[in-house]
């Protein structure tokens, strides 16, 4: 008789660990602490898990943030108690106001040091509870696998977001029963599109004569994206995409309209004030997209609202919604492409709004000849023309990102991160997690110079682990966005807006990188060839004008002058 398998016995590090392996976690991001150096030790060797070792807990964050929003499982992060927590936050808050899937544990006090207000010790639940969707703490070692699968589940269902788990230094040494398993791996519930609010939803766009959607955001997929494109094409609807949500739609699709935030065409803005039918679909209607809750208007009257979105609790939360539809946005993309209905005559409008924005989307020279020494819509246009279709875009804040939201095309999915949270520092960081992540793929970091000196370290990262990215540092000598704001409500009147800045050409080459100094269009156009020709980390030191403000035109002349 051969005796019954007596399994070793193991920490509940190494059983988190096998929690993590079990939902098919293959990356975390992390800056190490000694609070959970149990789970680095159970790491150690495994094969399925790869450790990113990050220079800052901000960095760290934003690569989950940005990993999840590529793959809509949650990105994970590992940082320490204190310090560690707190810098990891902002990366949080982005993955909570971008509906993004994220899990960030934290390695805490130990649970006979609690409440005394220890080494670094912070309370995580009270302290992350309004900015993530579940903030809890694991107390008891044999509660892991519960408390890991519930996180997972939470992160992924109804409106994405992220998770927070404490974890006490003392509790991850514990010892826990051999035949401890982890539970199965959590899956989104399927939530179809009820059947009588699409045919009252059919209904309603057959009784329309000037509908259009707004999309993009939680939940949103690749198949979200074939199917919702093949529904409005058959009917020509005309598709704007919310802030930042640009790749929500191919910008090949004969209905696409361009792009709602901050600098829009202002032939879609009238158009969206004048359409008597609005779809958002996945889409908050948050400020950023909306225009500040005007566009439309709460109360929208003269206007019908449907509203498509995961979470019921984000339906009629802000707006006065007519017909309100809880699904997964894929089961209503898929359900309205399918659905059979004669009674809506084709609209002309999509065409129409696709014309319109080519326009507006197309680099023009100015007709005076004054256009920058180095133009930046004429820069992306470039880019257009010598990077692949699917390149990823990666921005944080800053005007500068303006250019690329109005003159590149987001024409694969994933193509656009970007913070909705309008979170400085974004941009190296999301850059590193989609170069690891899609290592086939042209990947562009797009930063300003104060966005890229929040997080400009994790070059670092991108270099120890041989991503392959270009970096773009647009050098103005300012904080541009706050500049603009300061000269048009209180002109010539500068105050903490101007910056002194390194050369970050240099900088990069400290880093290992390729890089180049550009101060004209011509000379661009000839660094990007030349990154273009090679790999691994590049960056390329983009000097312009400070009175260059904005995408939209802005000067600093221009704004002086308004008085």
């Amino acid at each position: 008789m051969t005796p019954p398998e007596i399994k070793p016995a193991r920490t509940a590090a190494q059983l988190l660990v096998d929690c993590l392996i079990e939902e098919g976690t293959d990356r975390i991001f992390t800056v190490p602490g000694e609070s959970f150096l149990a789970v680095l030790d159970a790491l150690h060797g495994q094969d399925g898990i790869e450790t990113v070792t990050c220079r800052q807990e901000g960095g760290a964050a934003f690569m989950a943030c940005a990993d999840g929003a590529m793959t809509c499982r949650p990105g994970v992060a590992f940082v320490t108690r204190g310090p560690g927590a707190t810098n990891a936050s902002i990366g949080v808050h982005v993955a909570h106001q971008d509906s993004q899937p994220m899990i960030l544990f934290v390695g805490d006090v130990a649970r006979g040091m609690r409440d005394r207000e220890g080494f670094q010790e912070i309370d995580f639940p009270a302290f992350f509870g309004p900015i993530c969707k579940w903030a809890a703490r694991i107390d008891d070692p044999e509660r892991v696998p519960e408390y890991v699968s519930r996180a997972y589940a939470t992160a992924i269902s109804g409106r994405p977001g992220p998770v927070v788990l404490a974890l006490p230094e003392d509790m991850l040494c514990d010892q826990v029963p051999a035949d401890l398993c982890p539970r199965p791996a959590a899956v989104r519930p399927a939530q179809a599109a009820c059947p009588d609010a699409m045919q009252a939803l059919f209904a309603m766009l057959g009784d329309s004569a000037s509908p259009i959607a707004i999309i993009g955001g939680a939940g949103w997929n690749a198949k979200a994206r074939d199917h919702f494109q093949l529904f409005v094409e058959r009917i020509g609807l005309p598709v704007a995409t919310a802030f930042r949500r640009q790749d929500a739609i191919s910008p090949t699709s004969p209905v696409y309209a361009g792009n709602l935030g901050y600098g829009p065409n202002p032939k879609l803005i009238e158009r969206v004030r004048e359409a008597d039918l609005i779809l958002a679909i996945g889409a908050r209607l948050g400020e950023a997209t909306t225009d500040g809750y005007t566009l439309p208007s709460l109360e929208h009257p003269g206007q019908s609202l449907i509203h498509v979105h995961p979470d019921p609790e984000e339906l009629g939360r802000v707006y006065r919604t007519d017909l309100r539809l809880a699904c997964a946005l894929d089961e209503f993309a898929e359900a309205a492409a399918l659905w059979e209905d004669d009674s809506i005559i084709s609209f002309d409008a999509g065409a129409e709004a696709h014309r319109e924005w080519d326009v507006w989307a197309s680099y023009a020279p100015p007709a005076d000849g004054s256009a920058p020494a180095l133009d930046m819509a004429r820069c992306v246009t470039l880019m257009r023309d010598a990077l692949p279709a699917d390149t990823i875009i990666c921005n944080g804040a800053g005007n500068f990102a303006g250019w690329w939201h109005r003159y590149w095309r987001y024409a694969g999915y994933p193509s656009q991160l970007a913070p909705t949270a309008g979170a400085m520092g974004y941009g190296v960081p999301a850059a590193i997690a989609a170069a690891l992540r899609h290592p086939d793929r042209m990947v562009v970091a797009v930063a300003g110079d104060g966005d890229f000196l929040m997080n400009g370290q994790e070059l670092a990262t991108a270099a120890q682990y041989g991503a392959n990215l270009l970096v773009l540092v647009v050098d103005n000598g300012v904080y541009g966005t706050i500049r603009m704001h300061q000269e048009r409500d209180y002109p010539a009147r500068v105050s903490a807006t101007d910056l002194a800045n390194p050369d970050f050409a240099m900088m990069a080459e400290a880093f290992g990188a390729w890089s180049a100094r550009v101060d004209t269009t011509e000379a661009f156009k000839d660094a990007l060839t030349q990154a273009q020709g090679r790999t691994g980390l590049r960056l390329i030191h983009m000097a312009i004008d400070v009175e260059q403000l904005a995408a939209s035109g802005a000067t600093v002349s221009g704004l002086r002058g308004r008085g």
